[in-house]
C-alpha cells in the first residue's frame, strides 16, 4: 500500500485521508466552542476494504483530543469506532437521542 496520510483541513471542515496523492476519504466535522462534532465519514469505493476508515477515525480522533476539543460523535461510524476503541485522554460527549432523558452523572 502507498503512503497513507491524514490531515485536518479546517477550511473544508474535515479530516482527509490520502493514499499517496489521491484523496481516499474524509471525516466531516463541525467546530463548536470547545468541541468538535463529527457528522459524516466517507471512504471512496475504490479504497473500501483496506482499513482506511479505521485509520482515518483513529488519527482524526487522536488529533481532536490533542487539540483539547471534546468529541461529539454524530456520525454513526465514529460513534461505533468509539465504542470499540479507546482514544487516550478523549472527552466524549455522547449526543442525546430525541425523546430520551438526559444521562445522570
Amino acid at each position: 500500500m502507498t503512503d497513507i496520510t491524514v490531515t485536518r483541513d479546517d477550511a473544508a471542515s474535515r479530516y482527509e485521508i490520502r493514499s499517496g496523492e489521491t484523496l481516499a476519504g474524509f471525516a466531516e466535522f463541525d467546530l463548536r466552542p470547545g468541541a468538535i462534532r463529527f457528522v459524516h465519514t466517507e471512504i471512496d469505493p475504490a479504497f473500501q476494504g483496506q482499513g482506511l476508515a479505521g485509520i482515518l477515525a483513529e488519527r482524526a480522533l487522536t488529533d481532536a483530543t490533542a487539540s483539547g476539543e471534546a468529541i461529539v460523535p454524530l456520525c454513526p461510524y465514529i460513534a461505533k469506532y468509539l465504542t470499540t476503541h479507546e482514544i487516550p485522554g478523549a472527552e466524549i460527549r455522547w449526543p442525546q437521542r430525541p425523546g430520551t432523558a438526559p444521562a445522570e452523572a
